[in-house]
This record gives C-alpha cells, sequence and structure tokens, in this order.
C-alpha cells in the first residue's frame, strides 16, 4: 500500500511550500487519521477507502480525539488537517463538510515595552558565557525590535551580513520580506558576533547553539521561562509574545494596519486586524483605570 502520510507530507512541502512545523503537524494527523479510520473499519485504508469517508466519519474521529483531552482549537485544528489530507487524497473539494466546534478568538497579551527590555536583559545576564549572553541579549532584541517570530530569526545566516538599515526575512511559505533594522538591535548582533566562538559563514546560522549548530528555539523559550520567573512576568511571556508586542506598541503609535502587515508578514490583512483589538483593549483599561466615573 502507498505510504499516504509520507505522500501528503512531501506534497505539502514540495508543492505547497508550508513550512516544517506544518508538515510535521498535518503528516500526524494523517498518520493518526488512517491509524483510527482502519480500526474503525476494521480493515486497511486505502485512497479508495477514503473516498467513502463521510461527515460521521470525521465526528467519530473528532469525539475519539477529544477523549484524548483536546480542546476546541485543538480540535478545530486537527478537523482541518483531516479535511484537507482528504483533498488531497481524493481531489480538491472531495472531503466531506462539517462545521468544527467553535472557537473563540484569543487577543494577544503583549508585554509593556520597560518588561520586554527587562526579559532580555535577564536573559542575557543569566547566560553562563559571555557571548552566550549576548546572542541571547541580541535574539531577543531582534524579536520585539523587528517582529520576528523566533524561527524566522534562528534561520537568519551569515549571508544577513554586514548589516544594514534593514534585513531581509524568510517566512511562511518561503515568503521574503524586508524589515527595519534598529540601530540598538544592529549593534547588538555586531557585539554578539564578536566574541562569538564561532566564525560568521554565510550558509552556517547567524545564531548558533554552544556546539556551534543551529540554535533551538526550545533553549530560547527555556530561558525565557527562567527570566520571567525571577522577573515575576506573567507565563504568556514568551519569544512569541515579543511580536505581539512589537505590532501592539507599533500600533499605538499610530502605524497603519496594511504597513504592520507587511512587517509582519501576514498573508492576509485579518490576521493583523487583530493586534486593533489589542490596543482597543489597552484603551479600555486605561479609561476604566483613570476616569472618575468608570
Amino acid at each position: 500500500m502507498e505510504d499516504l502520510p509520507t505522500l501528503y507530507a512531501t506534497h505539502l512541502t514540495r508543492h505547497l511550500r508550508r513550512s516544517i512545523h506544518t508538515v510535521r503537524a498535518y503528516r500526524a494527523t494523517a498518520v493518526r487519521f488512517l491509524s483510527f479510520m482502519s480500526r474503525h473499519l476494521g480493515g486497511p485504508v486505502d485512497r479508495e477507502a477514503l473516498t467513502n469517508v463521510t461527515p460521521a466519519d470525521l465526528r467519530a474521529y473528532l469525539a475519539h480525539r477529544r477523549g484524548e483531552g483536546l480542546s476546541n482549537a485543538s480540535a478545530a485544528r486537527e478537523l482541518s488537517a483531516a479535511r484537507d489530507f482528504l483533498d488531497w487524497a481524493n481531489g480538491e473539494g472531495s472531503a466531506p463538510r462539517m462545521k468544527g466546534p467553535r472557537v473563540r478568538k484569543g487577543v494577544p497579551r503583549p508585554i509593556a515595552p520597560h518588561e520586554a527590555v527587562a526579559l532580555a536583559e535577564e536573559v542575557g545576564d543569566a547566560a553562563r558565557l559571555e557571548w552566550v549572553g549576548k546572542r541571547n541579549w541580541a535574539l531577543l532584541l531582534l524579536l520585539y525590535g523587528a517582529g520576528l517570530r523566533i524561527g524566522e530569526a534562528l534561520a537568519l545566516t551569515g549571508a544577513s551580513m554586514p548589516l544594514g538599515e534593514t534585513i531581509t526575512v524568510t517566512g511562511k511559505r518561503d515568503k521574503a520580506r524586508v524589515v527595519p533594522l534598529l540601530p540598538q538591535v544592529r549593534t547588538a548582533i555586531e557585539a554578539y558576533l564578536a566574541v562569538s566562538p564561532w566564525p560568521v559563514e554565510r550558509d552556517a546560522p547567524l545564531f548558533r547553539g554552544a556546539r556551534g549548530g543551529a540554535l533551538s528555539p526550545g533553549v530560547v523559550r527555556a530561558a525565557v521561562r527562567a527570566a520571567r520567573a525571577t522577573l515575576g512576568l506573567s507565563d504568556r511571556t514568551t519569544p512569541h509574545a515579543l511580536r505581539h508586542s512589537f505590532a501592539t506598541h507599533l500600533l499605538g503609535r499610530g502605524a497603519d494596519l496594511r504597513s504592520l502587515q507587511e512587517l509582519l508578514g501576514h498573508a492576509s490583512l485579518g490576521s493583523t486586524q487583530i493586534y486593533t483589538a489589542v490596543d482597543a483593549a489597552h484603551l479600555l483599561d486605561v479609561y476604566r483605570n483613570a476616569h472618575p466615573r468608570a
């Protein structure tokens, strides 16, 4: 039989240019779905069997996954991935139509500018080696100062050097964008590279791990978790929260949504519009705390 999950993953990578994280997650869903359908139907499942999948089958699969503890948001993603897999296997539009669980859209929780800087300083100061401390400081300052996703920052290579007033970033689906680079961020990166034990090579990662390979995002997240505990910051203070803060603070200073969309690398304006809700929420907080009749 065909190895459908692997063929599906290849399709996502080569033809749709999805990120490695998306491909990994969607392939895992395909494996789980095929395993469930094999038990559900009492036999092996091939493309022909998938043509007969019904909304009832999908509901049974979701019920099975919900029994494993999936939240509404996770169940909605699982349904989307399963339907995408069925569309790939049997042609666009072949997946059964059904409504997924209702997902309440969350509003990003930015942190204040002084908290962003304090976080970066704490992560840098907590490092045991000088070059690692400067690396951490530069990386977190880049996330906040340029609004990068952590994966985008860690994908930068020595080809970005020497730094100028802008930097080219490769985002989701290999879409490149140019973002401004603040002088403070540029100085921090150059200071890190000046003391790094690893040479700056065109095809090598700009931000290196302890052994010279690509820095793992897990290492960065662990350092941020430790720093936020020290500083007494919320559990929502993550590397990605720095990107939210970048967007919210720009919007609060008068940036227009279209420009913000370009800076963040969002495919649709709808993804950027969530930050208007953040800014409105901030204004309401100010009003409630300051107005005598609030």
